[in-house]
């Protein structure tokens, strides 16, 4: 199965009297999001499911991507890890899928399988999150293997690779 994890570009600040799901993206946000974009519909196949975060930044993000895309609840600016893997059925999806979401769940998603459910105590949580910068990408690909899985980093693309 493969996984990609696309942070949301950059966002707004916040304001007074707006509630942080409502921030939308920047200019600069809004060009890194069709930059990143482009790169994915190179690059992604035709069957990859996309789910993204309710939040506006995330969507405003994922709409640059021009597909079909699914909100899911789990990967909202408070959603968790377990939340984000139980909604991409990882690793058993048939189809690749890509998260459009937020920090820290997307870094800690990112930890968590590429070091491994051992090291963190049982709990995704219990790490320390990995950066993902705005608008960027990581693709992980779970590959089975006789007694276990193994998470392999394909790629990682930021906004500012053109």
């Amino acid at each position: 199965m493969d996984l990609i994890l696309w942070r949301h570009a950059e966002a707004e600040e916040l304001a007074d009297g707006v509630d942080d799901p409502a921030r939308g993206l920047t200019n600069k946000g809004e060009r890194h999001a069709r930059r990143v974009a482009d790169w994915l519909n190179q690059v992604l196949p035709h069957s990859t499911k996309v789910l993204v975060s309710p939040a506006l930044r995330a969507r405003q993000t994922a709409e640059a991507l021009d597909r079909k895309f699914k909100l899911s609840d789990a990967l909202a600016p408070e959603g968790t890890v377990d939340g984000l893997l139980a909604a991409v059925r990882w690793p058993d999806a048939r189809e690749p899928v890509l998260v459009v979401g937020h920090q820290p769940t997307l870094g800690l998603a990112a930890a968590y399988l590429m070091i491994g459910a051992q090291l963190a105590a049982g709990s995704p949580e219990a790490l320390t999150a990995w950066s993902i910068r705005k608008g960027g990408v990581w693709w992980l690909r779970h590959r089975p293997r006789e007694h276990r899985g193994e998470v392999v980093l394909m790629a990682v693309h930021s906004p500012e690779i053109g």
